[in-house]
């Protein structure tokens, strides 16, 4: 299975941005979709967005859209969430995450493989 790992994390002041990066291993990084989760202290894991293997098929929480942007570099095996507008809400641990569903998927049992995880931080 592919192996993950997210960059990119870290503190950031509300109203500001990150971008997030998620590494994988393999040469088969293209034909997985990929995704993004999050999970809060006390708090369920919370889907994100996600993003099919072309990376022409993108779909996004409730809480976050208009404000984060996935996308995919094939080419680089990396998957990126630009975060912009950030609120103290959006204070989480992020979770890339790959499936073998080729599509975009938010139902987190479709994901195989997950990264460590990268904290993120929003002051207010």
């Amino acid at each position: 299975q592919v192996q993950l790992v997210e960059s990119g994390g870290g503190l950031v002041q509300a109203g500001g941005s990150l971008r997030l990066s998620c590494a994988a291993s393999g040469r088969t990084f293209s034909t997985y979709g990929m995704g993004w989760f999050r999970q809060a202290p006390g708090k369920e894991r919370e889907f994100v967005a996600a993003i099919g293997g072309s990376g022409g098929n993108t779909r996004y929480g409730d809480s976050v859209k208009g404000r984060f942007t996935i996308s995919r570099d094939n080419a680089k095996n990396t998957m990126y969430l630009q975060m912009n507008s950030l609120k103290p809400e959006d204070t989480a641990v992020y979770y890339c995450a790959a499936s073998t569903y080729y599509g975009s998927s938010s139902d987190p049992h479709d994901f195989v493989s997950w990264g460590q995880g990268t904290q993120v931080t929003v002051s207010s």
